[in-house]
């Protein structure tokens, strides 16, 4: 099967957010796989995308393959309840660009017995949910994983600001935090945290 990857992008009353990290992202993604598409014609999301003033809250998912951009749908965006997570831990999996094929992440999920979500650890070292990236607070600095396993556009957007710092985060620093913050293009920084007495391990 072709290889495929996807961009999702927040848009708020008929407005794209974050758009130029997308965009870098898409770039990046096409010139390491489709090098044949990674010259002057790069797809524009600016162009792709056109909302309208009725998307209050919605998602733009925009898929691309070898062939360039196949897909652009829109669809009303509901932000997960995310209260209790469980912490699983998977030495090989690799997700370092956003592929359409979850299959790994779903494995993994299905580990998660009774918890709305996971933290998934490797090498000892925290990285992601399954869908988000996160950072702990440890009483002073919100701190984010140094290695993902997928640099998100919002988790870049919060690193330039200062809002956030990266580190190695090992499971006894993730005992020791306050709480988990968890965030990705469609949900913004301090809109999920997570208490600890609800991170299992």
């Amino acid at each position: 099967m072709a290889q495929q990857f996807v961009e999702t992008i927040k848009i708020v009353n008929g407005k794209t957010q974050a758009l130029a990290y997308h965009q870098e992202r898409m770039e990046r993604t096409i010139c390491k796989f489709f090098p044949s598409l990674c010259n002057a014609s790069m797809p524009s999301l600016e162009k792709l995308i056109n909302p309208t003033e009725s998307m209050d809250f919605y998602k733009a998912r925009v898929v691309y393959g070898e062939q360039g951009v196949e897909a652009v749908e829109y669809a009303p965006y509901f932000i997960r309840n995310i209260n209790s997570l469980q912490v699983v831990a998977d030495d090989t999996i690799t997700y370092g660009y956003k592929s359409t094929d979850r299959s790994r992440l779903n494995a993994l999920v299905a580990q998660k017995g009774n918890r709305d979500d996971i933290i998934i650890v490797k090498h000892g070292l925290l990285t992601d949910t399954s869908f988000t990236n996160l950072a702990i607070f440890d009483g002073k600095h919100w701190v984010t994983p140094r290695h993902p396993l997928l640099p998100g556009t919002k988790r870049a957007a919060l690193l330039d600001k200062g809002m956030i710092q990266e580190a190695d985060i090992t499971l006894e620093d993730l005992r020791n935090a306050n709480k988990v913050s968890l965030f990705n293009a469609m949900i913004e920084f301090g809109e999920r945290e997570i208490a600890m007495e609800n991170v299992h391990f």
